[in-house]
């Protein structure tokens, strides 16, 4: 299969997602991302940008490896995308509200020293940013129209938001590495799908 033609097949897979909606709002920051907005008012991402942004950050994480990359979110509905991502590529993850001084303060018993950091909202995820930056550790983060993402190293546009977007960039995440690191051919199937990224919603959340 060509690359071509690999590429319009992961377009259509992941097209019903969500993961190229973004919000109301649009940031300076975000301006380039963005193809049109929706006749519901909402802007919208480029598809393609988001797929090369996802190679440039499979290509970073690679270089820098899998064990050295903390994930993180304050987010619920990122918390299985998270998670399934650590178990694939063994990576650290820190779910919930992030705790001060994780990465800049030694003398605290949490405190970590990574490559790199992945974040899933940089308005949510705000307090490791600010310590990534501080300790100057590179910032990954996927963000929505409406973002900031002045201190961000590598922005992937996305939908941050929904259960299925989410779960939709982590899987394209893992995949790529997979591919960057030659375990995983560019027309191969992963062995988990995007379902297997998604955080399931109980029937309390739903009444």
């Amino acid at each position: 299969m060509s690359q071509q033609a690999e590429t319009s097949d992961i377009k259509k897979k992941i097209l019903t997602t969500g993961i190229r909606v973004g919000t109301q709002v649009k940031t300076k920051f975000m301006r380039s991302f963005i193809t049109k907005a929706s006749p519901e008012g909402l802007y919208m991402l480029d598809l393609d940008i988001t797929l090369e942004k996802i190679q440039t950050a499979a290509k970073f994480i690679n270089r820098l490896g899998t064990d050295k990359l903390i994930v993180c979110s304050g987010r619920q509905y990122a918390e299985t995308p998270i998670e399934k991502f650590c178990e694939v590529l063994d990576s650290k993850q820190l779910l919930g509200r992030f705790m001060p001084g994780t990465l800049t303060n030694p003398s605290l018993p949490y405190y970590i020293e990574p490559k790199l950091v992945l974040i899933s909202d940089p308005q949510v995820d705000e307090q490791a940013i600010i310590e990534a930056t501080n300790a100057g550790i590179p910032v990954i983060g996927i963000a929505n129209t409406d973002n900031i993402t002045s201190n961000i190293d590598v922005i992937i546009p996305a939908n941050n938001r929904g259960r299925k977007a989410l779960a939709t960039v982590y899987w394209l995440l893992v995949r790529q590495i997979l591919i960057e690191r030659g375990e995983l051919k560019e027309g191969e199937s992963m062995k988990y799908e995007i379902d297997d990224f998604e955080t399931k919603i109980t029937e309390e959340e739903i009444e």
